[in-house]
């Protein structure tokens, strides 16, 4: 398989570790969705990134669909077989990725938008919703369950803390968010997260 994107974006980290973790070989390719546009168009014409290109040679995007996509080849998934369990998995994922999408938002705007284009409502806006999702997130996390380190929702809690205060550390209060830290400092210690370094 060939993982196509920067390890720089969450979105292809959480995938790229996870392959790693369940244990199915893959390729990755470095191609920036701005720097090689060109380069990424004649993989996956709408310019995703992750993208993932099987054995086979069908193109799948989406980092969630990917995932379920690795989950059923290796048999196995990283969430938690209990119901309950399952469910205060999904909602710590959720609010992982609430706080990528809010993220990467804020980042567009500061790196990409000019500066008169910029709208300052908007922006409050996003930034509100994001410190609702750390303050949530930092809850469910600060008493956290057994099958947290490991699991789909942990790993993604990582991966987006570090992109997070990697890109946009004024978007984050790391004093406020204890468990968060912590979770990551382990998590990035761990042999998946060191071969695939944020870069």
């Amino acid at each position: 398989m060939r993982l196509i994107g920067m390890l720089d974006s969450p979105y292809v980290r959480r995938v790229a570790i996870t392959a790693r973790l369940l244990g199915l070989p893959f390729t990755h390719e470095p191609v920036s969705v701005f720097r090689h546009y060109d380069a990424f168009t004649a993989i996956n014409p709408v310019v995703k990134a992750p993208t993932l290109v099987t054995d086979d040679g069908v193109v799948l995007m989406d980092s969630g669909l990917i995932i379920e996509h690795l989950e059923r080849l290796a048999g196995r998934g990283l969430a938690p077989d209990d119901i309950a369990d399952h469910a205060r998995a999904q909602r710590i994922l959720g609010l992982a990725l609430a706080a990528c999408e809010k993220t990467v938002s804020l980042v567009y705007e500061f790196n990409l938008r000019p500066d008169e284009k910029r709208h300052a409502p908007w922006i409050d806006r996003v930034r509100g919703q994001l410190a609702h999702a750390w303050r949530l997130l930092e809850a469910e996390i600060a008493a956290p369950p057994a099958w947290l380190e490991g699991s789909q929702a942990g790993l993604t809690s990582a991966v987006v803390w570090t992109f997070a205060i990697r890109t946009l550390p004024e978007s984050v209060e790391a004093p406020a968010c204890p468990a968060l830290v912590a979770l990551t400092a382990r998590a990035e210690a761990t042999p998946a997260f060191l071969a695939t370094p944020f870069d």
